[in-house]
């Protein structure tokens, strides 16, 4: 069985982050090891600390955590500073590349900067370029692309292909904080493909659905699904989690 190796900082809360992203592992049936980069304490109102790790910690972490081998996919959340970046590009493998998810972690849901400006700018440098799948929210791609955010199907469409000639391989831009009935992720390809994922927009409100659907796609490719079949399972498990939350 393939594991899944996540790169993220932990949430007090429970609501995102590591706690997510294992919880997603562990509901697809995937190892996962962890790296541990930043702790906060954050609740559902606010992030009221973020203490980044030592980049030598984060470096050490990921060294170990990749040496018994077997990793299928890696998945990277918040990540915090520059420093952390760099660590995080250094110590990743080589070629054969092993699939990665990188999910863009700019701020809490609830508020409160989780990368900072330097760490953005080594972000689109160094990991963007080795990105299998990057999955920004409509917020996030505007910030990424330095633009104001997608208003339209055709405008997430047109960012999630600039952020593929950024270098991402492949861009899931998710309408999570876009209007109308139906919650529309765009997935665009680098040889130029668009596919269009919709399901009902639910009226819940939860924390952590980009860790959950950024971890489920990881789990899919560790498991050897297709990048748009393992973007369409996690849709449907982040759909269902929506529906069943009060």
């Amino acid at each position: 069985m393939s594991a899944v190796l996540v790169i993220a900082g932990t949430d007090s809360s429970g609501g995102a982050g590591l706690t997510r992203d294992v919880a997603t592992l562990a509901h697809f049936g995937v190892e996962a090891r962890c790296v541990v980069t930043a702790v906060t304490a954050q609740s559902g109102t606010g992030v009221a600390l973020a203490h980044v790790l030592p980049a030598q910690a984060v470096r050490a972490q990921l060294s170990t955590a990749l040496a018994p081998g077997g990793v299928g996919a890696i998945k990277i959340g918040m990540l915090g500073t520059a420093a952390t970046v760099e660590a995080v590009a250094a110590g990743l493998p080589g070629a054969p590349a092993i699939p990665m998810v990188l999910d863009p972690v700019l701020a809490a849901s609830s508020g409160g900067e989780l990368l900072d400006a330097g760490g953005r700018r080594a972000l689109l440098a160094l990991l963007l370029p080795r990105a299998t799948l990057l999955t920004p929210n409509i917020p996030e791609a505007a910030a990424l692309l330095g633009t104001g955010p997608a208003r339209s199907q055709d405008e997430q469409a047109a960012q999630a292909r600039a952020l593929c000639a950024l270098g991402a391989a492949a861009v899931l831009l998710k309408g999570g904080h876009a209007q109308g009935t139906a919650a529309v992720d765009c997935l665009a390809t680098r040889a130029g493909d668009v596919h269009i994922l919709s399901a009902p927009r639910s009226a819940a409100r939860r924390r952590g659905t980009g860790c959950t659907l950024a971890s489920g796609v990881a789990a899919g490719l560790a498991a050897g699904l297709p990048l748009l079949a393992a973007c369409e399972r996690a849709k449907r498990h982040v759909t269902a989690l929506l529906q069943a939350s009060p």
